[in-house]
């Protein structure tokens, strides 16, 4: 592939156009997006700084984004135009493990790129190196596509698909945050019109896989908060097998952990109760415990803390009843709950009761309006909205229990405040132990019963990781009559030589739809041609293109299109074309199979994942459902199980 040159980069021309990170990409910034996917990048373009010197390289455009925060902060954005003639692979493994193997294959790749200061002195580094010696070519120099570690890497194929690729973070060392990027890169593919986005989910916080533990959390992978949901899972992980997992693991009562786990591992009912102490409603499940923790971690101040603990309730100095009276009337209700013998009560119960110690119902209403997730003495005051009867019930969580210092004796009150106050550095502790201990870790204990499905939810939802957002669809326009009398038609193309697959599936034979623009006097053989030009100019495949007739409309070419057409229909175009390629499938994304994956997991094709071949049959599975661990090299010669077995068959040689 020819290289970039970014040494032009640093070379600005005086007076350069410099443009706002957070608003890039919106409506009329730089540009009004109006058209096609392709249309718009190449209205963007326009725009960028050129990067090309000369015609052997690869068309690069560079924008200088400003990004506020304390200081400005100056970030390059390169789009690379990759040419499929420059592609080192004209086959994307994007497209096949995301379900797209059977699109055809674009002319162009439009790669959009944020590369740290790292990866641009690595490129000029070798792009240095290499014209010092002089025997290096074109091709055996450093290609910024080629380099890791970018803060942001994404592509699209011509037809409006693309990839995200990377996104680092502050934690990989970027100025940005990941949702600062995400963001950036959301606008751009809303603003483009883009069609359908995948990414592979492979964030990371602290060792903690953030689609298990955003999974467990909100229901969804991190991702999700810009839309992207599950597109396909590795080995052979659906949709609905996804959405049960998050649902067994998020419905995990945390009394059954407690009494599996506490009795081995005291500081998990420590973090549960510290939790339970700060949140205004029960904590029912480990979803609810993880929610709530995230939830306090995106509103604590990283440099602050939280006091969870509260002994009682203190007076404040403009309440009219004194300290002793508010201590008075917390101890009647505590005496009172414990007479429910730890089941929940509601307030009017509680106030009734309380009410033969205490004869003023305004203390009584002060100190219960105020005694919701208090400690007093050895009890958690615990106070919640019943969802069926909407009414503020109370209980006592006796924590004596948990909290026992090392000689055995009760924890003195100035110790358990000690326990219970949190800052967010102990918050994110507490997260990484508890997904380290139930999630990662599971103990013996945890491999039995209702447990057991911990283990297998937690692997489903690690495995759901391509991860799919549709922008515009494969209609990115509507059917109707345009400005200055133009009309926009739904067009795409069935080759005569793909006509047989139509009992198979009739889509998986033709590419996407693609809108086609013309003007209302056109006629059906002016929109022949227009669709001709149109997909000759998208697909590899189709460049030499000949479109003979429309298989859904009855028309003459002298027709005029507009009158025939009503506007919501969709038309299918037959043509031919002279490539080679069409017969064996070379055109297409998933490029022509040559070998058989057969895998005990149900798999039967290619998904990413690490994959060894029988030296038999030449059947391909997953290293890790035939038992070999990915810390563990592929063995030299490697037999499946029915092969092994049919060997032991063998008649013994006399």
């Amino acid at each position: 592939m020819s290289h970039l040159d970014l040494i032009g980069s640093k070379k600005r021309k005086r007076g350069e156009r410099v443009f706002r990170f957070k608003s890039f990409g919106e409506p009329g910034y730089p540009v009004e997006f109006i058209g096609p996917f392709r249309e718009n990048v190449k209205a963007l373009l326009e725009f960028g700084h050129s990067e090309t010197n000369s015609s052997r390289e690869i068309p690069s455009w560079s924008f200088q984004l400003e990004f506020h925060r304390h200081h400005p902060v100056q970030i390059l954005l390169f789009v690379v135009e990759e040419p499929v003639e420059a592609s080192l692979n004209r086959h994307c493994n994007h497209c096949q493990y995301v379900g797209w193997g059977h699109h055809m294959i674009c002319n162009k790749k439009y790669h959009f790129l944020l590369p740290t200061k790292d990866t641009v002195a690595a490129y000029l580094n070798c792009e240095g190196n290499s014209n010092n010696n002089r025997a290096g070519s074109a091709n055996g120099k450093s290609n910024l596509l080629e380099l890791q570690g970018h803060i942001m890497h994404g592509v699209f194929h011509s037809n409006g698909y693309g990839h995200l690729l990377s996104v680092n973070g502050v934690e990989m060392g970027s100025d940005l945050a990941g949702h600062h990027i995400m963001e950036f890169w959301d606008r751009l593919c809303t603003g483009l019109r883009a069609r359908k986005v995948s990414l592979n989910d492979n964030s990371q916080k602290r060792g903690m896989e953030l689609r298990l533990l955003h999974g467990l959390g909100y229901g969804e992978p991190w991702f999700g908060r810009w839309g992207y949901d599950f597109g396909s899972g590795t080995f052979c992980v659906t949709r609905s097998m996804y959405q049960k997992a998050i649902e067994a693991i998020q419905g995990m009562p945390l009394y059954l952990l407690i009494h599996h786990l506490g009795t081995s591992n005291h500081e998990i009912p420590i973090i549960f109760s510290r939790y339970q102490a700060l949140s205004d409603h029960s904590l029912v499940t480990l979803g609810d415990l993880f929610n709530f923790m995230l939830e306090l971690k995106s509103r604590l101040p990283t440099e602050n803390s939280i006091d969870t603990y509260n002994s009682g309730i203190t007076a404040e100095t403009t309440c009219r009843w004194s300290p002793k009276r508010v201590e008075m009337a917390t101890r009647v209700i505590v005496e009172a709950l414990k007479r429910a013998e730890f089941r929940w009560v509601s307030r009017q119960e509680v106030r009734d009761a309380a009410r033969a110690y205490i004869g003023d119902t305004g203390l009584l209403d002060f100190v219960l309006k105020s005694l919701g997730n208090h400690i007093v003495g050895n009890y958690l005051v615990r106070r919640s909205l019943n969802p069926v009867t909407k009414v503020l019930e109370y209980c006592l969580e006796d924590i004596s229990n948990v909290l026992p210092n090392q000689e055995g004796s009760f924890m003195t009150s100035q110790r358990v405040k000690e326990r219970y106050k949190i800052s967010s550095l102990q918050l994110m502790k507490d997260i990484s132990y508890l997904y380290k201990c139930i999630l990662k870790d599971q103990k013996p204990a945890l491999g039995a019963g209702i447990f057991s499905a911990i283990s297998v939810a937690s692997r489903i939802i690690l495995d759901s990781k391509y991860l799919i957002k549709e922008y515009s669809g494969d209609l990115p326009f509507k059917v109707e009559l345009g400005f200055e009398g133009k009309l926009n038609i739904y067009c795409t193309v069935l080759l005569r030589s793909n006509r047989e697959v139509q009992d198979e599936g009739t889509e998986k034979a033709m590419p996407p739809y693609e809108c086609v623009t013309l003007k209302n006097i056109a006629t059906i053989d002016e929109l022949k041609q227009e669709v001709q030009r149109n997909f000759r100019e998208v697909y590899w495949g189709l460049r030499s293109l000949v479109v003979e007739s429309v298989l859904n409309l009855n028309a003459n070419g002298t027709d005029l299109v507009f009158g025939l057409v009503e506007v919501g229909r969709k038309l299918v175009f037959q043509g031919s074309t002279k490539e080679q390629g069409i017969m064996n499938g070379q055109i297409y994304e998933c490029g022509l199979n040559s070998h058989v994956v057969d895998c005990p997991c149900g798999a039967k094709d290619e998904d990413g994942e690490r994959m060894v071949s029988c030296d038999i049959c030449e059947v391909w599975q997953h290293t890790r459902c035939v038992r070999i661990p990915n810390t563990v090299e592929i063995p030299h010669i490697f037999l499946c199980n029915r092969c092994e077995q049919e060997i032991v068959l063998l008649p013994s040689l006399p």
